[in-house]
């Protein structure tokens, strides 16, 4: 087949949707199929163009059997909404011309957010009288309006209108949990409309390793250490700042240290908030390049998954698969309704905490550190549940079984209305 993918985030982003669309494309094109990608400009997470792509228009690239066609994009470091709202909106029109730059698809895969992309998704499908399979990763407006992020009442009303339209355009609508079919399907989507394939993790390339000889702790001196690591985003859903109070009530334990990965503007400000907590304990780097990450995870001995109590039920950080497979036991800061904390207890490879309790957090890091048996068993079983259910050889099958399925309704679909007409 022909897949058109859509997707705003690219390689060499190296946290986020990114990787996971960068080794879809690439799996496809391993399985013989032509893959086109159109992205914008990467500039996540530090949210600025990266230098060698700065001041373009447009970009293409061929990238492991994938053409990759780049747009500019209308970018500030510290947005405000109409910021955002008009990054959308540079990427829908920049795009266009760079989707209808190439051979017709036989199907597009869409990634929301954001979700001004349905538009052009949806003319490119009409277009092209191809299907367009709209892939979920978060649900907005309500995880922007939980959050505090919307909070004028017509962009919400606006939002919750497109969102109407991007499922209804969609021929297919492939979620990533279990909890956005039933938020989809409270919103009057049919549930025939809907597949579940989680997020995944190529299980080969993040696998249990041992923390001796680990160029991350030597990098760090973290030889000998407890060490409880945090990596990825930054940002008003996760709440690093009980991470911070909870280092902060176990500093009294020179053994145990929380390693605290990110973006270098917000290790800034954690670094005053472990100054006003007198956290001493914990240890605030860079994000490290894609090929560090087996390293880096390996050289955890827990592995945190933070979220606020606001935070939408719904939210999957795509985080879990990663540390369940690394065999690190998961220590899940998330509410207790949420599908983060239904995915942390199905897999059986960690324990959840109530949401901003720096005291629970605390606790249950000691417990962690006090029974290294049970922490391996942790590790253990979550890896085998990562294996079985986040591979990424059972992801790009169903995908492409998705998009067989979907091309072949469609050409049905054609046959139909040309013998009726």
């Amino acid at each position: 087949m022909r897949i058109l993918i859509y997707s705003y985030n690219y390689d060499p982003e190296p946290i986020g949707i990114a990787p996971l669309i960068t080794e879809m494309a690439e799996g496809l094109v391993a399985r013989g199929h032509e893959v086109r990608v159109i992205t914008g400009m990467p500039n996540y997470p530090q949210r600025q163009i990266y230098n060698s792509y700065r001041g373009k228009w447009y970009v293409t690239e061929q990238k492991n059997g994938v053409t990759v066609q780049r747009s500019y994009l209308r970018i500030k470091s510290k947005p405000n909404l109409i910021d955002r709202l008009l990054l959308e909106l540079s990427f829908v029109f920049t795009s266009l011309p760079q989707a209808l730059n190439g051979p017709r698809p036989d199907v597009i895969l869409l990634t929301v957010p954001p979700l001004l992309v349905s538009i052009p998704a949806a003319l490119l499908g009409r277009l092209y009288n191809c299907p367009v399979v709209l892939n979920v990763q978060d649900i907005l407006p309500e995880a922007a309006v939980s959050v505090g992020l919307i909070k004028n009442k017509f962009i919400i009303r606006s939002f919750e209108a497109l969102e109407k339209f991007a499922y209804r355009s969609a021929k297919s609508i492939s979620v990533i949990a279990d909890g956005f079919v039933k938020n989809l399907i409270e919103k009057g989507v049919p549930a025939e409309k809907m597949v579940c394939i989680p997020n995944w993790v190529d299980v080969n390339f993040i696998s249990p390793q041992p923390c001796e000889n680990n160029n991350f702790r030597s990098a760090y001196q973290l030889e000998g250490k407890f060490v409880v690591l945090y990596s990825g985003n930054i940002a008003l859903t996760q709440g690093l700042e009980t991470v911070i109070k909870a280092a902060a009530k176990l500093s009294h334990i020179p053994e145990i240290v929380f390693a605290i990965a990110g973006e270098t503007k917000a290790l800034e400000s954690l670094r005053w908030d472990c100054i006003a907590c007198g956290a001493t304990n914990v240890l605030l780097v860079p994000l490290q390049p894609r090929s560090e990450l087996p390293s880096m995870l390996a050289a955890a001995d827990v592995g945190l998954v933070v979220q606020k109590r606001n935070v939408v039920n719904f939210n999957m950080p795509s985080k879990i698969p990663l540390l369940l497979a690394s065999g690190r036991p998961i220590l899940g800061s998330v509410p207790a309704t949420g599908t983060a904390a239904s995915a942390i207890k199905k897999s059986g490879g960690g324990i959840v905490v109530p949401p901003e309790s720096p005291s629970e957090l605390a606790a249950a890091t000691l417990e962690l550190y006090n029974n290294p048996t049970y922490a391996a068993k942790l590790g253990d079983v979550g890896r085998k549940y990562a294996v079985e259910r986040y591979s990424f050889e059972s992801a790009i099958a169903q995908y492409e079984a998705l998009f067989s399925q979907v091309t072949a309704q469609s050409a049905s679909t054609d046959s139909v209305l040309e013998i009726t007409s």
